[in-house]
C-alpha cells in the first residue's frame, strides 16, 4: 500500500534544510515563501550556496542534481519546485 507524501511537511523539511545547511541566521521556515525564487531575488543565494544545498538535499532525500542541467535550474527555482522534484523522484 502506498502512502501519500505530505507536501506541506516536505516543504517544511526543505525550508529547515535550507536554513541549517546554509547557516542562514535570522530566518525561519515561515519566512520562506514556497513559490519565491530560492536564488537571485528570493533568498539571494549564490552558486556556492547551490552546491552546498545540493549536497544537503542528496544526503537528506537521496536526490541527485547535475550541475550543468537546465532541469536542475528548474528544480532549484523554488521550494515548490524542489518539493515536486523530490516527491516525483521518491514516490511514497
Amino acid at each position: 500500500m502506498k502512502r501519500c507524501i505530505n507536501m506541506d511537511d516536505l516543504k517544511r523539511q526543505i525550508k529547515e534544510l535550507i536554513i541549517s545547511a546554509l547557516e542562514l541566521e535570522d530566518i525561519t521556515p515561515g519566512d520562506i515563501i514556497d513559490s519565491d525564487p530560492i536564488f537571485g531575488g528570493g533568498l539571494g543565494l549564490d552558486s556556492i550556496d547551490a552546491l552546498e544545498l545540493g549536497v544537503a538535499l542528496k544526503k537528506r532525500f537521496g536526490v541527485k542534481f547535475s550541475s550543468d542541467s537546465e532541469d536542475t535550474k528548474r528544480h532549484f527555482a523554488s521550494v515548490d519546485a524542489l518539493a515536486a522534484y523530490i516527491a516525483q523522484a521518491h514516490p511514497a
